[in-house]
């Protein structure tokens, strides 16, 4: 990772070009780790058929869902998971214990910089995995283009900044890689079970689902699925982007606060 002060030598001046050097160095390693890779780019691609036995068994039609706008968010909602969200909490930690984020801060990079030029290999591998996912979801499943595009895509970037956000956070609590795979089991259980990826909310009974929209990952899934059952209404939709701005922001001041740059020994 020594290569990511050389690589950035050209672009030092500037910002963009010191998280850029940072993205290609992280790009190099996150192709060597099998293991990060299989979890990033297979796993979400066969979780989603769970999520389809899951369904066999709702009244999906009584909800205004169909198998399509249910496995489609909850496919997306495993990418976020797995793609980004797990990917950084190795990522992060590997890196600090490595002393590579100690190292950085001694150079020009900024703190945000080190970790948004981190960030980017899995952000860009979730939302590449994200727009596959919906083609294949969209043919597969015979849906028409979505009535409101807008709150995919609102949800999809909101889901992206606010898992790189927790992962971030969750790496600060976490003293090594193999603790990394412990502590970010809580979040996704929790997604799995509540944020609409394993049963949606709408089938869920009232008080439960009241409970479950205050959940991490639920803004995200719920923007992406009112996006192709167009049953979202515009309150709706601003209390899941304002719900899921509230989490994106109270990481990222949790992280700005305790987030360890040195191995926790």
């Amino acid at each position: 990772m020594s290569t990511v002060v050389g690589a950035g030598e050209a672009g030092r001046t500037t910002p963009a070009g010191r998280m850029r050097a940072l993205a290609r160095a992280e790009w190099t390693l996150f192709l060597r780790n099998k293991g990060t890779l299989f979890a990033a780019l297979f796993v979400p691609l066969v979780l989603p058929f769970t999520a389809r036995s899951a369904a066999d068994g709702m009244d999906l039609k009584e909800a205004g869902l169909n198998l399509g706008t249910v496995i489609l968010p909850s496919s997306i909602g495993f990418s976020l998971l797995f793609a980004v969200y797990m990917a950084l909490v190795l990522a992060f930690v590997a890196r600090r214990e490595e002393l590579v984020l100690k190292r950085l801060r001694t150079g020009e990079p900024r703190d945000a910089e080190i970790l948004a030029g981190t960030s980017l290999p899995a952000v860009t591998t979730g939302l590449v995995q994200s727009l596959v996912l919906i083609i294949g979801c969209s043919v597969a499943f015979d849906l028409d283009a979505p009535p409101a595009p807008q709150l995919a895509v609102i949800g999809l970037l909101l889901g992206v900044v606010m898992c790189a956000a927790l992962a971030a956070l969750t790496a600060s609590f976490s003293a090594t890689t193999e603790s990394a795979q412990v502590t970010s089991i809580p979040l996704m259980l929790i997604s799995f079970a509540g944020s609409g990826l394993a049963v949606p909310l709408e089938v869920l009974p009232d008080r439960v689902a009241l409970v479950c929209e205050f959940l991490p990952l639920t803004p995200a899934i719920t923007l992406v699925r009112g996006a192709w059952t167009g049953n979202l209404s515009a309150y709706e939709a601003l209390g899941a982007v304002l719900a899921g701005l509230a989490w994106t922001v109270l990481s990222v001041f949790a992280v700005r606060r305790w987030f360890r740059w040195e191995p926790r020994r």
